[in-house]
């Protein structure tokens, strides 16, 4: 049976423009987009209305799957606490962070991503979720299990986006000693003796394992056709990097060099929409909005706060002369989608998927109204 949708009077967000009108759905693609008045349909009352986001990098699940240490809640209610969040937050497609590789925190371990990807494949499957969820491995290439750990996920159809990162001292995000400090022996509670030994243990493992993890797991992703992504890149060096092993995305390079050059080379440059907001990086690095204002920031990404993403959309251009709504928007959905090979969807237009986000934009923080994912609303 054909179902038909109109959105009425509301000012729809295109690719380069905002136009004050109606949005006609059917069968969950949209069918037509029109300019002007209407009495059919359900009344926008002149809000926006933006594409569904898509949220290429979010660590958000594993709050609720452990949110305290020792603590493991039931898989499927934690999938399905995360993506109520992610929904009513505008988000409808989610690439869900799952890491493989030891890393510093060992609270959080291999079977748990595996409890958690079983989770996700059998919610989609069954219906039982809001939002499209796939699945993005962060695969941690200085551990010594980096490469069994990411055998046993390639045959998973879910996973879309892997990314490769080095989270040891005096790397990346952490070229400063210090910064590594006060991020990791705060967290994990170490000791001054405790901390140095295991930087030493840490940065042996980046030693040995590092280079070699890293040319496999992109060999394997090209096999696969999956997209690849570099994480923390810092200079001209990881860049070249990046682009001989094939990358698609550049997750937040840590400075304005990194980032330009990964611009250039064709690659999708990401960075926090957390980081848009607070005006700078959590660990001290390039700003968000220096990217944007040097013309080489393409995608963001909710990172750890969901709600960041449409709040970004609507602030972006008040912080970044030269950044229109349109602009700002196509950051959180039509780019990452695009980076993503998902070319269904990103924008509103005939013939793409009605994947849409209701938004009363008249208060400084946007309120998400209603939230429709092939047409079929979700929140």
């Amino acid at each position: 049976m054909t179902t038909e949708t109109i959105l009425s009077n509301a000012r729809i967000v295109l690719e380069d423009s905002v136009l004050t009108g109606s949005i006609q759905i059917r069968d969950g693609v949209i069918t037509d987009i029109s300019a002007g008045a209407s009495a059919a349909g359900e009344d926008m009352q002149g809000d926006h209305l933006i594409p569904g986001l898509v949220e290429l990098h979010t660590d958000h699940l594993e709050s609720h799957y452990a949110p305290r240490p020792k603590v493991r809640w039931n898989a499927d209610a934690s999938v399905q606490a995360h993506d109520g969040q992610v929904a009513s937050s505008g988000i409808t497609t989610v690439f869900d962070a799952l890491r493989i590789g030891t890393d510093t925190d060992g609270d959080i371990n291999f079977d748990d991503m595996t409890v958690l990807a079983a989770s996700i494949a059998r919610l989609n499957a069954t219906g039982r979720l809001r939002a499209d969820h796939l699945i993005h491995l962060r695969c941690e290439v200085s551990s010594p299990n980096c490469a069994s750990d990411f055998s046993r996920f390639e045959d998973l159809g879910l996973v879309r986006l892997v990314s490769l990162m080095d989270h040891a001292p005096g790397q990346r995000q952490f070229a400063s000693l210090e910064a590594y400090s006060v991020y990791y022996q705060g967290k994990l509670k170490m000791s001054d003796e405790v901390f140095a030994r295991f930087c030493t243990t840490r940065m042996a493992e980046s030693e040995a394992n590092s280079d070699t993890n890293r040319r496999m797991v992109a060999r394997l992703c090209r096999e696969h056709g999956i997209v690849l992504a570099s994480h923390d890149d810092a200079t001209l060096e990881h860049v070249r990097e990046a682009e001989e092993l094939g990358t698609g995305v550049a997750e937040f390079p840590t400075t304005l060099e990194a980032a330009e050059a990964s611009h250039s080379a064709g690659m999708a440059v990401l960075m926090g929409a957390p980081n848009v907001i607070r005006g700078s990086s959590h660990s001290g690095n390039v700003s968000a909005r220096e990217l944007a204002a040097a013309g080489c920031l393409d995608i963001l990404s909710s990172d750890y706060i969901p709600f960041s993403l449409v709040q970004a959309a609507f602030f972006l251009g008040d912080a970044v002369e030269g950044i229109s709504l349109p602009d700002a928007v196509n950051m959180v959905a039509r780019n990452p989608a695009r980076a993503a090979g998902l070319d269904d969807r990103g924008i509103l237009a005939t013939g793409k998927r009605a994947d849409i986000v209701r938004i009363c934009a008249e208060a400084p923080v946007p309120v998400v109204r209603s939230v429709y994912r092939q047409g079929r609303r979700v929140a």
